[in-house]
């Protein structure tokens, strides 16, 4: 049993126990607090230099990319500069045609940063390539054909030195025959031929003399030639001086109006320059503007045969082929009028390239015969008749290939004769 003073102790102990328990609760609790604040300030601290951490990283790698960004195009500008740059394009589009020329013109000298636009060439075909008649060339051609497109007597005396001489070319070394001297008609007319041995035509050459030996001064006949023939010094004023004008449809409209006889060789270069085994074939060139010339001046047409010439060159082949490879780069088609360069043998040269003279005739006999002439209709109409203008070709063409066939049959020998 417990007695009342162990009992009272008892409870007073326990009074006790009971007070300091219950004065340490207030102390743990603000224990606990500053613990939890800690805690709390401990976290927000590694928080904030968590994120101070991550923007400095942040920081650095938007350094690092602006650098690399300006390394690499320049920075760009603030919608203010971009509106003052913008500015002048503005003022620039409402400015008329020839203020933005102007000022195109002198964006180099307003731009130094700027590289100009390169301007490139306006390209050329390969048949322009080279000069035109608007060029060098046909400058000096235009005025060495000049004098030559007014048809003028012949000089007396420069015939007087000349023909002796072709006197003799014609009886010794060509040994011409012209047949036919009373088919020429009384009135003008023109005269239509084929010519032959490549840049020097001796057929055609005799033919004018035998005809100046006919007729004297009383009637002349004007040869026609090319422009390139009538632009070379020495062949050029011997051709002149002789009365040749330029093969221009000026040219001769001029002298036929004049009431001056006129040959003309329409076949031209092709003519001229075909090949030797061709020798005997009439080339006129597909060319039918004698026939309309024939017509505005309404005066007959005289066609002429003759064979030989071919005789005095060799000509191995037309060289159309290399005309037209040279023609890419030079463009001379244009400006010579020619669509060939032969190769040729003869004297001096066994090989050659005939673009101008470059052989020594040899002796071929040539022969000579005017045929029956055609009468055309002069009514002007008639220009314009394309099937009329055909049949008179086909007319003039069958006469001479007709002859042509004739005289060939009269050679002794296969050349030369």
């Amino acid at each position: 049993m417990t007695t009342p003073q162990e009992s009272a102790a008892a409870t007073s102990s326990g009074a006790a126990g009971s007070g300091t328990t219950t004065a340490q609760a207030p102390a743990k609790k603000a224990t606990k607090r500053a613990a939890a604040k800690k805690a709390a300030g401990s976290s927000a601290t590694k928080a904030t230099k968590a994120t101070k951490s991550t923007a400095r990283k942040s920081t650095a790698s938007k350094a690092t990319a602006t650098k690399t960004t300006a390394t690499k195009s320049p920075a760009k500008k603030s919608p203010a500069k971009k509106a003052a740059a913008q500015s002048p394009a503005k003022k620039a589009a409402t400015r008329s045609p020839a203020k933005k020329q102007q000022s195109a013109s002198q964006q180099p000298n307003q731009q130094p940063n700027q590289q100009p636009t390169e301007q490139k060439p306006p390209q050329q075909s390969a048949g322009a390539s080279g000069p035109d008649r608007d060029g060098v060339i046909g400058r000096v051609m235009e005025w060495r054909t000049e004098a030559a497109k007014t048809p003028t007597d012949p000089d007396e005396r420069f015939l007087g030195l000349t023909l002796p001489v072709w006197d003799v070319l014609s009886k010794v070394y060509f040994r011409v025959e012209t047949d036919g001297w009373e088919k020429i008609p009384d009135r003008t007319s023109l005269l239509i031929g084929v010519h032959s041995g490549g840049t020097l035509t001796m057929d055609a050459w005799t033919l004018v003399h035998a005809w100046q030996r006919h007729f004297g001064t009383e009637r002349v006949l004007h040869g026609t030639a090319h422009d390139v023939l009538l632009t070379l010094p020495g062949l050029g004023d011997y051709f002149r001086a002789s009365g040749v004008i330029s093969a221009s449809r000026e040219s001769v409209g001029r002298a036929l109006g004049e009431g001056r006889d006129v040959i003309v060789w329409p076949g031209g270069e092709k003519d001229a320059m075909r090949s030797w085994r061709r020798r005997d074939e009439a080339e006129l060139g597909g060319r039918k503007g004698f026939v309309r010339q024939a017509i505005r001046s309404g005066v007959p047409i005289l066609p002429v045969a003759t064979v030989g010439g071919h005789d005095t060159v060799f000509i191995l082949s037309e060289g159309k082929w290399l005309a037209n490879a040279l023609d890419r780069f030079t463009g001379l088609k244009k400006t010579l009028r020619a669509a060939n360069l032969p190769i040729v043998a003869g004297l001096p040269f066994p090989l050659a390239l005939e673009v101008l003279p470059a052989h020594i005739p040899l002796p071929a006999k040539i022969r000579t015969e005017f045929l029956d002439p055609i009468e055309v209709d002069d009514d002007p109409e008639r220009v314009n008749d394309e099937a009329y203008v055909q049949g008179i070709y086909d007319e003039v063409r069958g006469a001479i290939q007709a002859g042509m066939t004739r005289l060939a049959k009269k050679r002794r020998f296969p050349v030369f004769g």
